[in-house]
């Protein structure tokens, strides 16, 4: 479910709740380089006057007269209003840019049909014969529908438009046959699927051609996507991440639109009987093994509109219990195709999804947990027997650094956790260097595997460690991180959304524990860009191959998202799990930013960390350009939308010239 449709504004007039939030991020921009003790006092003004205004203009917006169309806007719909529906403009650029491309394939569109209501069939075609890219063909199935309207419709469908193909099968098949004989009509070298009663908009081919342009070698294509009623008004919109390889393995984020190259299709085999209702999610899966993620390509666009609540159920509807079979089998397939060991079953707290654990390493990896601190024996001593007798992990080392502890009641702690064999204190000397202390510690460390944690850290469950050790020892893992919630569970953090108040942020900050979020968001695995080092695992020989933690640029803030983004650069990918959960007591032994040389410091790091990532600040692979970097709204609709549209890029001086070329060509 999308918090689109569960914000306050959804019945508000979204033209002014745009202008706010422009407002709201042009303020905090202004701000962003006062020191700290500035921006307290100006908060402490102005709070007051700015939660009375804000709940005054939301009662003023409330009692505004509506038209009758408008008394049920809600926030996407104007978010669609203003930035995802076509103008003349749009259109006369799209046919432009479609001249100018070198490559122009052929997509099939592939749709089974059964029994579907003609007005429904009629306006799922029409979408299709309104592409703005020419250059497809229609491929139906008609899988032995009882009434003979489907069967004459397509007959009539293909005599008027000889880019429509279609076959009646002889008997019903289901979905995953249907979709087959489709296949076989198809000529593209291209795939597109599409259901019998969905809807394109008109730019869905062009924007798949457009990427195909930028990147012939691609072998798999989707969009987001959102859903349409039988009045044609638009809801739900998901925004997806970029191919996210521990996301796909929770629910088919692939789904709609979903664009395949033919040849890899053909390969893996077309579409499995047995599987109905979760047969494309199994082909997405087959697929995505049989190619490389660098050939797997997400556009940040709503190109599909999928059709609900008009009063016929779809198989997957009128079917969940098989629908929920096959996509555990086409998971577990997966995994197995990988050698991946692990068990597959409905996620306990989001039963139309699914957990996956995996199996631990026999034997179990010896981890070298790292523990900074600087007196503060009782945040110690809660993190320590946390630590030594609440984690269910038979192969541990407690690395405590201390960073110059004076306290009498932290060095007898010393003296006591000492006597646990698992345990060692390493002494620091200096200015405090989170990133130094850490590194000295790795060097010391005797597992294959080091954890970063925080002296204020306590443990929830007891497998935590378990958990992030059974996907950290995967290949192609970097770093691991954990869910961790304030004493009250509220989250504190849920993985990093890079951007969001100039470097980064934590995903559904401050969100309830057992909140679902945005598609799940809060409660399933995922790959992301990077995890916070408060509880953080890694392969030492990764952290080496990175050259560990940046001590001499980011001594205090961001040392652990440059860590990951350096992690991301080498080819690995960083995941968090919400299977990890653990208390933070967040900045309890440190402090606040609250002196002018820890703000002068807090700036530098800032602006290292700009300078160095600025690519991928910019757009969070794991986020989605169309949602917001305000740093209170995660997954709430951006205004405006950052997305550069295809359209709207300049011509280079080579397609100018051969445009020209091309019209001189046809008019001599």
């Amino acid at each position: 479910m999308s918090n689109a449709d569960q914000h306050w504004t959804e019945l508000q007039h979204g033209g002014w709740f745009s202008r706010i939030q422009r407002s709201e991020a042009l303020a905090r921009g202004l701000g962003r380089g006062l020191p700290a003790p500035v921006k307290r006092l100006i908060r402490m003004l102005f709070r007051p006057f700015y939660r009375l205004g804000k709940g005054l203009l939301r009662a003023l917006i409330k009692a505004m007269p509506r038209a009758p169309s408008e008394q049920c806007d809600t926030l996407y719909d104007h978010w669609v209003r203003e930035f995802d529906t076509l103008t003349d403009r749009d259109r006369e650029l799209i046919r432009a840019h479609i001249d100018r491309l070198d490559y122009k394939p052929l997509i099939s569109i592939i749709m089974p049909a059964y029994e579907t209501p003609a007005w429904l069939l009629q306006q799922s075609i029409d979408s299709v014969r309104a592409q703005l890219y020419p250059f497809w063909e229609l491929c139906v199935a008609d899988d032995a529908s009882p009434s003979p309207h489907v069967a004459e419709f397509l007959r009539c469908a293909a005599e008027s438009d000889p880019r429509i193909k279609w076959i009646r099968r002889s008997t019903n098949g289901h979905i995953s046959a249907a979709s087959n004989s489709a296949l076989a009509l198809a000529s593209g070298e291209f795939v597109a699927l599409m259901d019998h009663d969905d809807l394109l908009p008109q730019h869905a081919l062009y924007e798949v051609a457009a990427c195909l342009n930028d990147n012939p070698s691609l072998d798999m294509i989707y969009s987001d996507e959102d859903q349409i009623d039988h009045k044609g008004r638009r809801m739900t919109p998901y925004f997806k991440t970029d191919w996210n390889a521990t996301l796909i393995l929770a629910h088919n984020m692939i789904s709609h639109l979903g664009v395949y190259r033919r040849s890899l299709l053909e390969r893996a085999g077309g579409f499995r009987q047995g599987l109905e209702g979760s047969q494309d999610y199994d082909v997405s899966l087959r697929c995505a093994d049989s190619t490389t993620p660098d050939r797997i390509h997400h556009i940040p666009a709503i190109l599909y509109h999928w059709r609900r609540e008009y009063g016929v159920a779809s198989f997957s509807e009128s079917n969940l219990g098989r629908c929920s079979d096959a996509a555990l089998q086409a998971v577990g397939e997966h995994l197995k195709r990988n050698g991946e060991l692990a068990t597959v079953a409905v996620d306990a707290k989001l039963p139309q999804w699914i957990r996956v654990r995996r199996a631990m390493p026999d034997p179990a990896p010896l981890v070298s947990l790292i523990v900074p601190t600087r007196d503060h024996a009782e945040l110690l001593a809660m993190c320590a027997d946390g630590i030594l007798h609440r984690t269910d992990y038979p192969a541990l080392e407690l690395l405590i650094v201390d960073h110059q502890s004076v306290s009498p009641d932290t060095k007898r702690l010393f003296a006591q956790l000492q006597r646990d064999p698992r345990v060692r204190v390493l002494r620091f000397e200096g200015p405090f260097n989170y990133s130094a202390i850490n590194n000295m510690a790795a060097r010391a460390a005797k597992g294959s595997i080091i954890g970063l944690v925080n002296n204020d850290i306590d443990v929830i469950n007891r497998d935590w460690l378990s958990e992030m050790v059974s996907i950290a020892v995967l290949p192609g893992v970097g770093a691991v991180g954990a869910k961790l919630l304030y004493p009250d569970g509220r989250l504190q953090h849920g993985g990093v959304v890079l951007g969001v108040g100039g470097v980064a942020n934590h995903f559904n900050h401050g969100m309830c524990r057992h909140n679902a979020g945005y598609f799940g968001r809060n409660l399933l695995a995922s790959d992301v860009s990077a995890v916070t080092g408060a509880c953080l695992l890694v392969r030492k020989s990764v952290f080496d191959e990175v050259g560990g933690l940046n001590e001499k640029d980011l001594a205090v803030a961001f040392n652990d998202v440059d860590l990951c983004l350096k992690i991301l650069a080498k080819g690995y990918r960083n995941v968090w799990t919400p299977h990890a959960e653990l208390y933070h007591h967040e900045s309890a032994s440190r402090g606040a930013e609250d002196t002018p040389a820890k703000a002068a410091r807090f700036r530098g790091e800032v602006d290292y960390m700009q300078r160095t990532w600025a690519a991928a600040l910019a757009r969070d692979r794991f986020y989605n350009d169309n949602l917001s970097v305000t740093m209170s709204d995660n997954f709430g609709l951006a205004f405006p939308a950052r997305r550069q549209k295809p359209w709207m890029k300049q011509p280079t001086p080579k397609q100018t010239q051969q445009t020209a070329e091309r019209s001189s060509a046809v008019n001599p």
